[in-house]
């Protein structure tokens, strides 16, 4: 063996696609340009969870203070 690599890994996608694509999705399931743009650069969230609550009849505002984590900075996901 030559000790090369014969495969590939295609490098992971930039942060700043997959922060604009949990952006979008939280726009679009109604939370208003701040909060989504706080939420999808935290690791707190579990998007799909808050997704859910939110395909489920919760508003948006409280389904991200139900997931939000005991010891988040008051009204940082209240906007």
């Amino acid at each position: 063996m030559s000790g090369r690599r014969t495969t590939r890994r295609n490098p992971a996608p930039a942060a700043g696609l997959i922060v604009e694509w949990r952006r979008r999705r939280l726009l679009a399931a109604g939370f208003t340009p701040g909060p989504a743009a706080d939420l999808a650069r935290s690791h707190d969230v579990d998007l799909h969870v808050l997704l859910d609550l939110i395909d489920r009849g919760c508003p948006p505002t409280l389904a991200a203070r139900i997931l939000a984590p005991l010891d988040a900075p008051p009204g940082r996901c209240s906007r």
